[in-house]
């Protein structure tokens, strides 16, 4: 650890991160190309000729700053001339090219789209394209051409407090709109010029095809498509629940682990070449190569392309021998990605993996040598488990702020898995080829999806052991980085047991117990009253300090879940839930009066109450607004729209406040 903190790569990666995040959140730098390239040759021409070494130090971290700055701008499409939102016109024919294929909802097949052409005009920018399922046609391919006449529509932001934002997901993707095609909205243009990614697709397709053949349960074969080629989209909810539940999930995603796995096999394989001239570069070639070559069978997905960088970094690393040199060649692979594309900073994965592959570096082997054991099985034992704890500690309180749970067994079931895991992969792979030359018997095929089985069995057994998954943790973004604090000085003072050291440590608990506790005043001083947004339901919240009571219009709360719980996990508060048994309710002695199909609304002594539209009634506004005078006007997701929209026009007329939920969110009112 302290060889991180003064490791001068590790500084210039910080301003980095710093300039990204700077230009991709307020937008700093919103000047053109010409003069972005005139800035970088300023600083190139005064690094030549500037020899005092604490000046070029100062000058080289202003100088990645203003590189994380011009990456993000550079990336940004929208900063181009030839951006595809300055040529929309109504009716416009769209030409478009399907870049990558994503998971599908309910209703739609989704593909992540680059937009070629509109009308006669070149453009570039990428959409979320989704087209209507239809089990008469087969889904598109990577760079399948499409012509249209699309209506583009923004992607929407949550309407409900701490839901996952997935517009601003897609933003990091570089997508701000998308497009909803029907069957005979398109024509299809056959394949465009074949890219690499393509390419990698169509080799995917053919080893589904033939391992289809072999007659694979579907568990199986969904965890053998995700292991080994990036296909995640066939594995069932359930068993994506249990993974996760059993700290397991990182299993079903190529990605760092399964690469850095493989390169473990690899340099062990290779050893004999290391005793020959030139033995380790040769070495270090094929290793690299070999890969990347399994990059390309897992489809060059971003987490696995990610993967592979970092891990051929360190291939390289692992050539010399020396952690500072490992360390520069995971910190030169993070630059090296950023630089290619900074929005991966934002993506959790990208975070989890430098996270534990980090703390695997700096942490694993102090914690290998606390304890000694002489039998060798139980020493190997050990050392895999100080691994799992090294990459636990390294991603342990970003998990806790994504995912707010924290699986007791993770250790027990990476234990299991992961010695395993490399002669799974191998096998596997060695399965594909055969199977693609349909020479790969029926024992091996049959053998291979049993033990896939075994450990989907061994996975939702451990998912189960209900007391050791700790859930709903709420960890806010500051105590996320006072977390980092702890961990950070509290490892360097077990290292080395000094007064300065522990006075580090204990200053960051103390930071970490101030944030803590002004968090909690701030909770208790909260109070609010919520409409949130339901279709067909309506649910209220009542807010007091720290607990909460939601009402809602049906007997079962399981179809508000995802609602309920993400505002008590995103507000750290306690729960109740009754039903709405009433059409009067007060906030802070304000009336609130629901309308419902009833239409009722003549109460004496109500004055100035907040209306609540509900189940679309059959009223007439312009009459209920003169007889009860409203302060406000909010109607719910269960109305029917074109109700909405003449409500909206009515209120609007009398000056009433109107808020519909399915526009503007969830209505909250607080003191």
């Amino acid at each position: 650890m302290r060889k991180l903190l003064y490791f001068l790569p590790f500084h210039f990666f910080l301003f980095l991160i710093l300039g990204i995040c700077l230009q991709f959140y307020f937008r700093i730098w919103q000047f053109d190309f010409q003069t972005l390239a005139i800035i970088h040759l300023i600083f190139l021409l005064i690094f030549l000729f500037l020899n005092f070494r604490k000046s070029v130090t100062f000058l080289t971290f202003i100088y990645f700053f203003f590189v994380g700055i011009s990456t993000v701008f550079i990336q940004n499409d929208a900063n181009y001339s030839n951006y595809y939102e300055r040529f929309l016109k109504d009716n416009s024919s769209v030409v478009l090219k399907v870049d990558k294929v994503l998971k599908s909802s309910a209703y739609h097949d989704k593909y992540q789209a680059i937009i070629l052409q509109i009308d006669n005009q070149k453009t570039r920018g990428t959409v979320l394209l989704n087209l209507s399922k239809d089990t008469l046609r087969n889904q598109l391919k990577v760079n399948e051409l499409l012509i249209s006449k699309p209506v583009f529509l923004k992607v929407n932001a949550p309407l409900n407090p701490h839901q996952f934002d997935y517009q601003k997901y897609l933003e990091k993707q570089g997508i701000r709109q998308q497009i909803f095609l029907d069957k005979n909205e398109f024509k299809s243009l056959g394949l465009g010029s074949r890219t690499i990614k393509g390419w990698s697709e169509q080799f995917r397709d053919l080893v589904q095809v033939s391992m289809g053949k072999y007659h694979f349960k579907k568990n199986e074969l969904a965890v053998i498509n995700a292991l080994l080629l990036g296909q995640r989209q066939d594995v069932s909810k359930q068993l994506l629940t249990d993974y996760a539940r059993a700290g397991a999930i990182h299993i079903l995603a190529v990605s760092g682990l399964h690469v850095g796995i493989i390169l473990m096999l690899l340099l062990k394989l290779f050893t004999p070449f290391e005793h020959f001239k030139y033995g380790k570069t040769i070495k270090t070639i094929i290793i690299i190569l070999i890969l990347w070559m399994f990059a390309f069978v897992a489809g060059l997905s971003a987490s696995v392309v990610r993967a592979v960088t970092m891990f051929s970094f360190l291939a390289i690393g692992q050539q010399f021998g020396s952690k500072k040199i490992i360390l520069f060649s995971l910190f030169s692979s993070l630059f090296l990605l950023l630089i290619f594309n900074p929005f991966f900073l934002f993506d959790v994965g990208f975070q989890l993996s430098y996270l534990a592959v980090l703390g695997i570096i700096t942490i694993q082997y102090k914690l290998y040598k606390i304890i000694t054991f002489s039998n060798f099985l139980v020493d190997k034992i050990w050392q895999l488990t100080t691994v799992s704890m090294a990459a636990q500690i390294g991603v342990l309180p970003l998990s806790l702020y994504y995912f707010h749970q924290f699986p007791g067994l993770f250790f027990l079931s990476n234990i299991v898995i992961i010695p395993f895991l490399g002669i799974v992969l191998m096998a596997g792979i060695v399965v594909i080829f055969l199977a693609i030359f349909q020479i790969a018997p029926q024992f091996l095929a049959d053998t291979y999806g049993f033990i896939i089985s075994l450990m989907n069995r061994f996975v939702t057994w451990i998912s189960n052991q209900e007391a050791f998954l700790f859930k709903d943790i709420s960890l806010s973004f500051w105590l996320l980085l006072a977390s980092y604090g702890i961990i950070f000085f509290g490892i360097r003072f077990l290292m080395d047991l000094n007064a300065k050291k522990a006075m580090y440590f204990l200053a960051s608990c103390v930071i970490f117990q101030s944030i803590f506790l002004f968090e909690k005043v701030q909770k208790n001083q909260k109070n609010e009253w919520i409409v949130f947004y339901k279709t067909r339901q309506t649910v209220f919240g009542f807010r007091d300090k720290n607990k909460v009571e939601f009402l809602c219009n049906i007997d079962s709360i399981q179809s508000i879940n995802s609602i309920t719980n993400s505002y008590k996990i995103g507000e750290n508060v306690q729960e109740s839930f009754a039903k709405l048994n009433s059409n009067i309710y007060f906030y802070k002695n304000n009336p609130i009066l629901i309308i419902d199909t009833l239409g009722i609304y003549h109460l004496n002594n109500l004055k100035n109450p907040i209306i609540v539209l509900q189940n679309s009634p059959k009223i007439n506004l312009e009459r209920m607004i003169k007889k009860v005078q409203p302060t406000q006007i909010i109607a719910d997701g269960t109305n029917y729209k074109s109700y909405v929209i003449r409500w909206k026009k009515i209120a609007l007329e009398l000056k009433i406040p109107f808020h519909y939920s399915g526009e503007k969110g969830a209505f909250i009112k607080s003191d």
